[in-house]
């Protein structure tokens, strides 16, 4: 199971981590060796932390849970936001918003402003307006779907908070460390895996790489969502039938 694996993870460029001089002491355990001045990161390892970490995100999605994924990087966005949207878990692949956990009372009534826009958008009251209005209010909502379209079906706080790059998303992780909430990272070379509860060491900077890695999650979350329904389906099947009164 693991060499079709570490051949996927190889080939995706995992192993690649950043400059010696901007390497984490940290990460030491993590790293194989290094040549032409780039630490080689210990694939070994990433396989150990991919294995963990999508044996939990199974467990979280099994129970019903939401996993919010996290990538705003360039590299990353387009990866995070598409896996997002095939497991059915929000995301953030633009800005991470201040309080998007710690103060999500605001966010959540900030989502209802981006409903009734839509609606406005959507009905000829818009036409009512000036074209100075209208011109403001699509920029609004422009502004708005970007930073919340992600998280618009986010009821409650998550589980876990999956990340690309905890260094870039330090205020994620901050954010759900504060709330006790889980947090799961690929970590590069110069990233601090102490400030991770489920560390994956890897490359965070390259696109395949992230692709990568963001699918194998995405597949856990998508598979524990299906063995809950698959154990919910039976379950009411092997219930017996409620009898009539006579």
């Amino acid at each position: 199971m693991a060499n079709p694996l570490v051949e996927e993870l190889v080939g995706a460029g995992v192993h690649f981590g950043h400059r010696v001089s901007r390497w984490n002491p940290r990460m030491a355990p993590y790293i194989y060796g290094k040549k032409n001045q780039i630490h080689i990161i210990d694939v070994r390892e990433t396989v150990r932390g991919l294995l963990r970490a999508k044996k939990y995100l199974a467990q979280v999605a099994g129970a019903g849970s939401l996993i919010l994924f996290v990538g705003t990087k360039r590299q990353a966005s387009d990866a995070i936001e598409q896996q997002a949207l095939r497991c059915g878990m929000p995301y953030v692949s633009e800005r991470w918003l201040g309080g998007a956990l710690t103060n999500f009372r605001t966010i959540r009534s900030r989502l209802s402003r981006l409903e009734e826009l839509e609606t406005l958008r959507e009905s000829d009251e818009l036409n009512s307006y000036s074209k100075k209005m209208q011109s403001a209010l699509n920029r609004e909502f422009r502004k708005m779907h970007r930073n919340l379209n992600g998280i618009r079906t986010m009821n409650r706080l998550p589980e876990c908070v999956v990340v690309f790059d905890p260094k870039k998303e330090s205020n994620a992780i901050r954010e759900a460390s504060k709330l006790g909430i889980s947090t799961l990272a690929l970590i590069d070379t110069d990233c601090n895996p102490d400030e991770i509860d489920l560390p994956i060491p890897g490359n965070d900077d390259g696109i395949r790489s992230i692709e990568v890695i963001a699918r194998h999650l995405a597949d856990a979350v998508a598979q524990g969502t299906a063995n809950s329904a698959a154990a919910a389906k039976q379950a009411a099947s092997a219930a017996p039938a409620p009898t009539e009164a006579s």
